[in-house]
């Protein structure tokens, strides 16, 4: 069960990498709200439509004063061959470690047989720190109801 509303939302530094190599990205993002997205696999179906819808509504999020970080569990590289792939703008983090996932209490345990990863979840953390919207989706297919996401965080701004 994903945290709560209400929840201090645990802080972590993540790798990211983009063409100027890679670099740690912090979350949630100090003294701004962030909608934090966690998502099964890179080069999936449903994550990728997922990222490349929230990067085609980006706007949405900016003008609400929020930034977007995507966390898989796939390595940093990967997700920069993804997101270059499907032109993906939003920054992607590695939790290669699943230590955010675990954190975040959002494990997908033996997905396809294949091994644990981060079930898709979106969460809203306000400027304070604090865990403003929290979902899980039923299953990995499902996706975030991000009207929600949009409402949470425009009562936020």
């Amino acid at each position: 069960m994903a945290l709560s509303v209400g929840t201090q939302a645990p802080s972590f530094t993540l790798k990211s990498k983009s063409a100027s190599g890679l670099a740690d990205v912090t979350f949630p993002v100090a003294g701004k709200n962030t909608v934090i997205l966690f998502v099964p696999l890179a080069f999936t179906g449903v994550c990728t439509q997922e990222f490349c819808d929230i990067t085609a509504g980006l706007s949405a999020y900016t003008d609400l004063g929020a930034e977007v970080i995507g966390v898989s569990v796939d390595s940093p590289f990967a997700q920069e061959a993804w997101a270059q792939k499907e032109k993906i703008g939003i920054t992607l983090v590695s939790d290669l470690n699943k230590e955010a996932t675990k954190a975040y209490d959002v494990v997908f345990p033996a997905l396809a047989g294949i091994g644990d990863t981060s079930a898709r979840s979106a969460f809203v953390v306000d400027k304070n720190g604090i865990i403003q919207y929290a979902e899980q989706t039923p299953t990995p297919k499902d996706l975030p109801n991000f009207d929600a996401v949009k409402a949470a965080l425009a009562k936020l701004a």
